[in-house]
C-alpha cells in the first residue's frame, strides 16, 4: 500500500510538471500572438495618422498656392495703381487718353469672392480605419490561431508505417512503409481478411485506442487522394459509403473539390498548392482535425465523434488516370519550421 501510494504521488507530481511545461508553452505562444496583434494595431494607428496628415497637407498646399495668387494680385494692382495715379493729376487730355489706352489692355482683376479653401473633412476617417483594423485583426487572429494550434498538435506526432497486409492489390508500398501509389496492375495475392479489395486503400500497422496522435502526409502533385483515420471493423470489400457512421473520418480531394466525407459530404474551400496534410486525432475528446501544413491553416474538424474501437491512419492514393496521379502519398516526419 505504501508503494502504491508513493507511485500515485509520483504520478500526480509528473502531471503537475507536465502541466507547468504545457503552461509555459502556451504562454510563449500567446505572447507571440499578442505581440503580432499589437503590431497590427500600431500599424493601423500609424496609417490613420498618416491619412489625416496627408489630408491636412493637401489643404495647406492648396491654401499656400491660393495665397501666392492673391499676393501676386495685390502686387499687380499696386503696380497699376502706381501707373494710374499720376494720370489723375494731368491736365493734358491727349496725353491722358494715350496713356489710358495703353493701360486698358492690362488684365482685369480676378473676382475672388467665390474662391475659398475648404477645411479637410475627417468625418468617417476613424471609423473606416477601425473597420479596416477589425478586418485585419480577424484575418491575423485566424492565421495566428491556426499556426499556434498546429504547433500544439504537432507535438503529438507518431511514427507510423503502412501495413502491406491491408493494401489493395494494385497498390505498391515502399520498403520503409512510408510511401504508397497505384501501380496500375492488380496483383494476385493470398487471401487476407485485413486486405482492402473494393478501395485503393492501405492502413498503418499501428492503431490507437486512447489519447492523442498526429501524422502528416505529402500529397504534392497528386490529382486525387483520400486520407484520414478508420476504425478497425470497417468493411474492406467495397460497397460502403465512407462516412463517420460507417467508421471512416476522411478528407477526399479530386482536382476541383475538397470534401470531408460524410452524409452529406462537407465541401471545403479549395486550397491552392496543397502539398502536405496534417491529421490530428483526440480519441478521448472525439475529435478529428485536418491541416494544410505548408500554409499552416486549419482545414476542417469533425467534432463529437464516438470512438469505441482502435483507430488506424488510412491512406488512399487513388487510381492512376491515364498516366496521371501516379505520384505517391508519403508519410512525412513533422518539421516544426514548415
Amino acid at each position: 500500500m505504501i508503494q502504491e501510494t508513493k507511485l500515485k504521488i509520483k504520478e500526480i507530481k509528473d502531471i503537475v510538471e507536465l502541466s507547468n511545461k504545457d503552461a509555459d508553452g502556451v504562454i510563449a505562444d500567446g505572447g507571440q500572438v499578442f505581440t503580432a496583434l499589437i503590431g497590427c494595431v500600431e500599424k493601423c494607428r500609424d496609417d490613420f495618422n498618416q491619412t489625416v496628415k496627408e489630408r491636412l497637407k493637401t489643404t495647406e498646399k492648396q491654401a499656400e498656392d491660393l495665397i501666392k495668387e492673391l499676393e501676386q494680385e495685390i502686387e499687380d494692382l499696386t503696380n497699376r495703381s502706381s501707373e494710374v495715379k499720376p494720370l489723375s493729376h494731368t491736365e493734358d487730355h491727349l496725353h491722358f487718353l494715350q496713356a489710358f489706352r495703353s493701360l486698358k489692355g492690362s488684365s482685369t482683376p480676378q473676382d475672388w469672392t467665390t474662391v475659398e479653401v475648404r477645411p479637410p473633412s475627417y468625418v468617417g476617417t476613424l471609423w473606416r480605419s477601425l473597420d479596416q483594423l477589425e478586418e485585419t485583426l480577424n484575418m491575423e487572429m485566424k492565421k495566428l490561431r491556426d499556426d499556434a494550434e498546429l504547433k500544439r498538435v504537432q507535438q503529438y506526432e507518431v511514427d507510423v508505417t503502412l501495413d502491406p497486409d491491408t493494401a489493395h492489390p494494385q497498390l505498391i508500398l515502399s520498403e520503409d512503409g512510408k510511401q504508397v501509389h497505384d501501380g496500375g496492375v492488380r496483383k494476385v495475392l493470398p487471401y487476407n481478411p485485413k486486405r482492402f479489395i473494393g478501395y485503393t486503400c492501405v492502413l498503418t500497422r499501428q492503431s490507437f485506442s486512447s489519447g492523442r496522435f498526429y501524422f502528416e502526409v505529402q500529397v504534392k502533385d497528386k490529382t486525387a487522394w483520400g486520407l484520414g483515420v478508420a476504425r478497425e471493423s470497417i468493411n474492406r470489400k467495397g460497397g460502403t459509403e465512407w462516412t463517420p457512421e460507417n467508421g471512416y473520418w476522411t478528407l477526399y480531394y479530386n482536382k476541383d473539390e475538397l470534401v470531408f466525407r460524410d452524409k452529406p459530404g462537407v465541401r471545403l474551400p479549395l486550397r491552392a498548392e496543397l502539398q502536405k496534410v496534417g491529421v490530428f486525432v483526440d480519441y478521448d475528446e472525439g475529435l478529428v482535425s485536418f491541416y494544410d501544413v505548408e500554409a499552416r491553416v486549419h482545414i476542417y474538424s469533425a467534432t463529437g465523434c464516438t470512438f469505441t474501437e482502435p483507430l488506424y491512419p488510412l491512406l488512399d492514393p487513388w487510381y492512376q488516370e491515364g498516366g496521371t496521379n501516379s505520384d505517391p502519398l508519403i508519410i512525412s516526419p513533422v518539421n516544426q519550421t514548415d
